[in-house]
Formats: C-alpha cells, structure tokens, sequence
C-alpha cells in the first residue's frame, strides 16, 4: 500500500496559497481516479488503487507545522513503510512551478517535512516538490501564505498536473526513472 501526503493548511483562508500546492495535486489525483475525500478528526482521506496498487491520499488538517501527527496515525493504522510514503509539498528553493522528485532528505527548513520526520522517526520518504518561487522583500512566513500571482497561474496549474501525473509513474515505474523523466527543467 501507497501513502500520499498533500501538505497544506486547512480552511478556506488558505485555499489557493502557495502553501497549499501539496493539497491541489492530490485533489487533482482525487479527481483523476474519481475519488472523493472523507473528513476525519486531523486529516482528510481517500482511498483505491492505482497502477494495480493500493493507495490512500490523505489531507493533513493540522496544520502544517504538525502535519506528522495526522501522517503518523495513518501510518500506524495501514502499517506503511517510509518507502512506501510520498509527500507533496510546496518548495521555495525551486523557481514557480519547478518539480522535483527525490527519494529522501532533511526537511530542508520546511515544517511539515519536519513534523513528518519527527513524528514517524525517518526521512526516508519520497517527496515530490513543487516550486513556488520566493520574493526576498516578503517575509518567509507571509511568502508561503499569500497567493500566486497572476502571470504564474500557468506555470502554477501545469506543475500541478505534472505532479499528479508523477504519482502513478513512482507508483508504476520506480523512484529513478520518475527522477529522470520529471526533474528536468
């Protein structure tokens, strides 16, 4: 069984901030297989298959800073391995729609990375970035919390389909091949 992990905030105030990337391609994914997300008391969850394999999707609603508590319960409850997990994320080192896959790694400052490490004891997760750009005159914490210009909205949506587009791929055909067909610029 898959884990994927969109990393967001809950609530409507943070909808379509760049914060909230990870949350975008797993409802993109959800809409691709025709799955519909059920709310539970820290985390939204959707379940099927794809590729032939089990999979949940779930939406931390915990907020980013301790989205590991809601992974944790989900990995306790389905016995996932790290390996098993991929977490989507928004990264401000990448240009604005930038993707990266890669098979593990510090949290790289992100917090919900870091929430996820802590609370499941390993960083050997898979984690698909997307770039969100940064504006060194914007403060790192209002940055992630504000939303996409409109001159990005189309890098924005076509790096949510491409990274909706990975997930099956890593499922499918492995971590290096996804690696070398989606981390090109």
């Amino acid at each position: 069984m898959w884990l994927l992990v969109g990393l967001g905030n809950p609530g409507s105030r943070y909808a379509k901030t760049r914060h909230n990337i990870g949350f975008l391609v797993l409802e993109e994914l959800a809409d691709r297989q025709d799955l519909e997300f059920r709310e539970k008391t820290d985390y939204k969850i959707c379940d099927g298959s794809i590729e032939g394999e089990k999979i949940a999707l779930i939406e931390p609603l915990t907020f980013m800073n301790r989205s590991g508590s809601a992974v944790r319960k989900v990995v306790d409850r389905f016995a996932i391995p790290p390996e098993n997990i991929i977490v989507v994320h928004d990264d401000l080192d990448l240009e604005t729609g930038r993707l990266k896959v890669r098979r593990r790694g510090s949290s790289g400052g992100h917090k919900g990375l870091e929430s996820i490490i802590q609370c499941i004891g390993s960083s050997d997760f898979i984690r698909v970035k997307i770039g969100i750009g940064r504006d060194q005159r914007v403060p790192v914490e209002k940055f992630v919390l504000s939303r996409f210009a409109k001159e990005e909205l189309p890098a924005v949506k076509e790096a949510i389909s491409r990274a909706a587009d990975s997930i099956p791929f890593i499922i499918s055909e492995g971590i290096e091949k996804a690696m070398n067909r989606f981390n090109k610029k």
